[in-house]
C-alpha cells in the first residue's frame, strides 16, 4: 500500500495566520486549523516545549571586574562575594543585574569579549553596554550599578551563544578570561509561550481542532522566527522515524563486508552526528546531507559556508572524530581503514 493513502482524508492546516502585536513587537499570535481531534494538543505542546527549551540566544556568561585605587593600582574582584570598591551595590546585586541584560551579536559571531570602563560619580545601566564592540542591547534602561566619585572600574564581559539555561558551574569550564566571575546564563530569547485548542467546524463536523499559539520574546528574536526555528527542530527530530523506504531495505549480499560498512556509515544522515542547531543549519545551507558528503569537504570548503564560525567547525571536527572520521577524506582506501562506528553505535546495531 502506498504511504500517501494512509493520510487520505486526514485534515491538516493549509496555512497559518499570524497576528503581530501592535503595541508589543515582541509578541505574536499564531492560528492554525484544522487539525484532526487531538492533534492540536500534540502539536501545540510540542512547539511550546521546544520554544521554551531549545531556541538559541545570547547571554553574558562571565565578567572580569577590575577596580583602580587613587594611585592607579588595579585590584581584580575574585568572586561575587567580594565587595567592589566605591560601588554602592554589592557584587551579587551587580551580577544579578547583568543577568537581566538581553543582547545579541551579528549572526556569524558566536562569542565576543567586550571591555568597558567607567569612572567618577554616575549610574550605569544596560544602555552603557551597547556602546562597545558588536553588542546590540535590547533591554534598555536596566539599572546595573552606581559609582561613587572616587570610582574607576573596568568590566570585561564575555558574551556567548547558547541554548536554554546554563549554570555558572558549567560556564566556568568555557571561560576565556583569566580571573573572571562565571555567571548563570539564560540564553533563551523566548520569555513565555501559551497555547490553546479550540473546536472548529469543517463541513458538517465541528470537532476538529484549532490551535492558537501565543509567543513572547525578549526582542533579540522575532516571535515568527522563533516559531519557525522550533518547528524545524521538531521536524529534524521526527525525521529519523520516517526512514522506512522499502527500496532501501534490500542489501547486496555480494558486497564485501568492509565495503558495506563504509557505504552504510557514509550514507548516514548528518543529523546522526547530533550537532547544534547552528551547525546543522550551516550544513543544510551548503546542501550537505550525509556523513560521506561532509567527510569529502575540506576545512576551507566548510569555512566558506555562510554564517559558519570557528566553534561550529570545531564541533564538526570533534563529532567526526567520535566516528574515527575527519574532513578532507577523499581517498577510498583511507576511508576503508578509518571508518568505524563509535562503541555506542556498535551496541545499538548489535541490539
Amino acid at each position: 500500500m502506498a504511504r500517501k493513502n494512509l493520510l487520505k482524508g486526514f485534515k491538516r492546516p493549509k496555512g497559518i495566520t499570524f497576528e503581530h502585536g501592535e503595541l508589543n513587537p515582541n509578541y505574536g499570535r499564531f492560528i492554525a486549523a484544522p487539525f484532526e481531534p487531538g492533534f492540536g494538543t500534540t502539536v501545540g505542546n510540542t512547539l511550546r516545549r521546544v520554544l521554551l527549551s531549545s531556541i538559541q540566544g545570547y547571554a553574558i556568561t562571565a565578567v572580569k571586574i577590575t577596580s583602580y585605587d587613587a594611585d592607579g593600582v588595579p585590584h581584580i574582584v575574585s568572586s561575587e562575594f567580594e565587595t567592589i570598591p566605591n560601588i554602592v551595590e554589592d557584587t551579587l546585586e551587580v551580577i544579578n543585574n547583568l543577568k537581566q541584560i538581553r543582547l545579541k551579536l551579528p549572526e556569524d559571531v558566536e562569542q565576543e569579549v567586550v571591555l568597558y570602563e567607567w569612572k567618577g560619580q554616575c549610574s550605569i545601566s544596560s544602555d552603557d553596554f551597547a556602546r562597545s564592540g558588536q553588542v546590540e542591547v535590547m533591554s534598555g534602561g536596566q539599572p546595573i550599578m552606581t559609582l561613587m566619585a572616587e570610582a574607576r572600574i573596568e568590566f570585561e564581559v564575555q558574551v556567548d551563544l547558547g541554548r536554554g539555561y546554563v549554570p555558572s558551574e558549567v560556564n566556568e569550564k568555557y571561560i576565556e578570561i583569566i580571573g573572571t566571575i562565571p555567571m548563570d546564563a539564560i540564553f533563551s530569547p523566548v520569555k513565555k509561550v501559551k497555547y490553546a485548542v479550540e473546536p472548529t467546524r469543517v463541513g458538517q463536523r465541528s470537532d476538529y481542532d484549532k490551535l492558537v499559539l501565543e509567543i513572547w520574546t525578549d526582542g533579540t528574536l522575532k516571535p515568527e522566527d522563533a516559531l519557525a526555528e522550533a518547528a524545524k527542530i521538531a521536524k529534524d527530530h521526527f525525521s529519523v522515524f520516517i526512514n522506512f523506504d522499502e527500496s532501501d531495505v534490500g542489501i547486496d549480499e555480494d558486497l564485501d563486508e568492509d565495503d558495506e560498512r563504509i557505504r552504510q556509515i557514509l550514507n548516514t544522515p548528518v543529523e546522526e552526528l547530533e550537532l547544534s542547531v547552528r551547525s546543522s543549519n550551516c550544513l543544510k545551507n551548503a546542501n550537505i546531507k550525509t556523513i560521506g558528503e561532509l567527510t569529502r569537504k575540506t576545512e576551507d570548503d566548510i569555512a566558506k559556508t555562510r554564517n559558519f564560525g570557528k566553534k561550529s567547525l570545531q564541533e564538526i571536527k570533534e563529532k567526526l572524530k567520535e566516528w574515527n572520521l575527519g574532513l578532507g577524506m577523499n581517498d577510498y582506501s583511507v576511508l576503508k581503514n578509518a571508518v568505524k562506528l563509535p562503541p555506542e553505535k556498535e551496541d545499538e546495531d548489535e541490539a
